[in-house]
């Protein structure tokens, strides 16, 4: 049950950053987009020592995550 939560909470997250970042990504995009936004989020607001609890937490901290990964994609672009 876990993974699924985490498949919704990874499209969610993702779908909401780029929204936020103005990108449009599919589907799958959105989830991994969301996935490595979890782990990014996690790794730069445990440094600061704030952590996500529960649902609505971790897609906060998974949409912070994943537009510092999409600023960080945009700037190694260029």
């Amino acid at each position: 049950m876990g993974f699924i939560i985490g498949i919704i909470a990874g499209a969610i997250s993702g779908w909401l950053a780029g929204k936020i970042m103005s990108t449009e990504f599919s589907m799958i995009g959105n989830i991994v987009i969301g996935v490595i936004g979890g782990f990014v989020g996690s790794l730069l607001l445990s440094l600061v020592g704030i952590h996500g609890d529960g649902f609505i937490g971790n897609i906060i901290v998974s949409v912070i995550g994943a537009c510092a990964f999409i600023a960080i994609v945009r700037a190694i672009r260029k």
